[in-house]
Parts: structure tokens; sequence; C-alpha cells
């Protein structure tokens, strides 16, 4: 596996041009390469995109739905990921749900993406699990990034560590703490270190404009992808 030591600088600039606002990565959309692999089982960062095709998650104040804002968050990471030498696997890379075929009702569909997204992880050799959501709320007052963590080894860490990461790179007013994943299924059912990043209240007026910019996006995504890369460094792990 090509060391993301080798790009340290490329690491740091890009980290900080995103921060910036600088950062001028377009999509690569569902690129497909992975780096070779020279430890038996390198670190895999699995990007999952939540909700997506007829189930849009929550809905802005402006109509916007969450799933689309979320895929846009988890391509920019996982760009990024891929620019800095990572392994990664998307769950979904359009905007569709991952159930099986044959699920009929809403319901079934639902049941059956949950269980698929859970099954993609588990069948990925040293995953580690990024989630990414928004957040929303009957009030708009409310507004900042919050982290979940599962209760797997090194998910409180890498949490605490992502939650630090999004004050300081991106919002530096958010006093939020991340905490643990009491009611989400993906989160309390994986057994890899795994996070679930609630990027931001889209029922707040101005953080859900800022969510749709893509300046913002990459600052978060930048943010996510440099308390992974540390974190499994950390770990001595890349």
């Amino acid at each position: 596996m090509k060391s993301w030591k080798k790009y340290a600088g490329f690491y740091v600039f890009v980290c900080a041009a995103a921060i910036c606002g600088a950062l001028l990565l377009s999509h690569a959309g569902t690129a497909a390469g992975t780096v070779a692999a020279a430890r038996e089982l390198p670190p895999v960062v699995v990007i999952d995109a939540g909700h997506g095709g007829e189930d849009g998650g929550a809905r802005s104040c402006t109509g916007v739905q969450e799933s689309g804002i979320n895929l846009e968050i988890a391509l920019r990471v996982n760009d990024l990921m891929h620019f800095l030498g990572m392994q990664t696997r998307m769950i979904r890379t359009t905007d569709c749900a991952v159930y099986t075929e044959g699920a009929r009702t809403i319901a079934e569909k639902k049941v059956s993406d949950i269980h698929n997204r859970v099954r993609m992880v588990e069948e990925t050799p040293g995953a580690l699990l990024v989630s990414i959501h928004q957040n929303n709320f009957p009030e708009g007052k409310y507004r900042g990034a919050q982290v979940f963590y599962a209760k797997t080894d090194g998910s409180r860490e890498l949490a605490e560590q992502t939650q630090r990461y999004l004050a300081a790179q991106v919002d530096p007013n958010n006093h939020r703490e991340c905490k643990a994943a009491q009611e989400i299924y993906l989160l309390r059912h994986v057994n890899c270190t795994a996070i679930l990043v609630e990027c931001g209240f889209l029922s707040n007026p101005g953080e859900e404009a800022l969510l749709r910019e893509a300046g913002y996006q990459k600052k978060l995504a930048a943010a996510i992808c440099c308390s992974v890369i540390d974190y499994l460094e950390a770990q001595n792990e890349v």
C-alpha cells in the first residue's frame, strides 16, 4: 500500500486549502481504482451516504432532501481519501437505495436497505465506517455538526477527534460533543470502528444554505478525512 506519509505534503496542502475554502477537488464520482495493499489487512474506509432513492431522509427548510447532500459530501470524502492514497468503499455512488430486488413495500425496502448496508460493511476486510447524514429539528435555531459512535473499539476515540476537527476547521462556534449511538441501527450492528457524522441542521436556514455550498462541503470532507487519517496513523495502520 502506498503509505500516506509519502503524500504528507499533499495532505497538509489539501486539508489547509479545504479549510480556507480553496480546495478545488472535482467529483471523481464512482472512481473504482484502489491503492495496492502491502499489508495483510489494509484499512478500508467505508463511506456511507445515508438514505437515497425514494428514501430522501430529512427535508430542508427550502425543500432540499437530505439524501442528495449526504451523497455530495460522501463523494468529496471519497475523492480526498483517494487523493491521499487511502483505500475506500462507497455504499452508494448515485441517488439510489440499496435494498434487495424483490422488496415491495416501503417498510420492506427500508429494512432490506439497512441490512444490506450492514452486510457491505461487515464483508469488507479492515473496514472503518464513516456514515454521512444531516440533522433536522422542528425548531430552526439549532445548528452544528455532531458525531455519533458505535460501541466498537476505537469508535469513541475517532468520534471525539472528528468532533474536534469539525469545530476547529469548519465551525469554531460549534460546542457540541460527540455521543454514543443509542438507536442508530447501522452503528449498533457493525463490528468495526464506526462513526456517523451529522454534518449540520437542515432545519436551520443559515446552516442549510451552507450545507448546499460546494466550498462548505469541501471543508467538512477535509475535516473528516484529516481526522480519519490521523486516527489510523495513531493506530499504526497507515
